[in-house]
């Protein structure tokens, strides 16, 4: 037993380590930061949406950013897509399970806003749509997937392909790059009001 618990983690680092060693990831992962700094500076805020483990990492990633992340600060405009039952159960029923984050973006999106997408296989039907609207309504995208990058590589401004194929690394990477993510934001946004930053 003791093995495999080593085991996992041992795969758990050698994935972020893959992911610290890439020059091109590294850059991405800035430029994911850079466009949701301007978006907030612009006055407009970030949709985020995933199924499954990944529903769970985007509710995550939006509760940083609307609360707080290190320190006290003004809230952030960020929306979780996969937290209203109500909504989601009359997309699905009315509409089918693929429009759950697109009727969402249609309602809620607009130009100059980001939305970001995690799906470990970059294939997600109801992400894909999202990101389709998205390109209509000229929201910025980010998605986060694993290393094959799936039909979302080819349909996001940026796509972060984690450098594995099994899911557990794969979300334990997004929710990383999700906290860089949040903590970068703030840090830049309200700097000056961090306690630890003055004196």
């Amino acid at each position: 037993m003791l093995s495999l618990i080593k085991s996992q983690i041992s795969k758990s680092i050698d994935t972020k380590k893959a992911l610290l060693d890439s020059e091109d990831l590294l850059g991405q992962i800035n430029e994911a930061v850079e466009l949701i700094i301007r978006a907030y500076q612009s006055k407009h805020k970030t949709l985020v949406a995933g199924n499954g483990g990944s529903a769970a990492d985007a509710q995550h990633i939006a509760g940083e950013l609307v609360a707080r992340f290190y320190f006290d600060r003004p809230g952030l405009s960020s929306m979780a897509l996969s937290t209203d039952t109500s909504v989601l159960t009359a997309i699905g029923n009315d509409y089918g399970f693929e429009h759950l984050f697109s009727r969402q973006i249609e309602a809620h999106g607009n130009e100059g806003d980001v939305f970001i997408g995690l799906s470990t296989s970059g294939n997600s039907p109801n992400i894909i749509k999202a990101l389709e609207i998205c390109k209509q309504k000229s929201i910025k995208t980010i998605g986060l997937s694993g290393a094959d990058g799936g039909k979302m590589a080819s349909i996001c401004d940026i796509c972060i392909k984690v450098p594995s194929s099994e899911t557990p690394r794969i979300q334990e990477s997004h929710i990383l790059i999700g906290h860089i993510i949040c903590y970068l934001v703030e840090e830049t946004l309200f700097g000056h009001l961090n306690p630890k930053s003055k004196g």
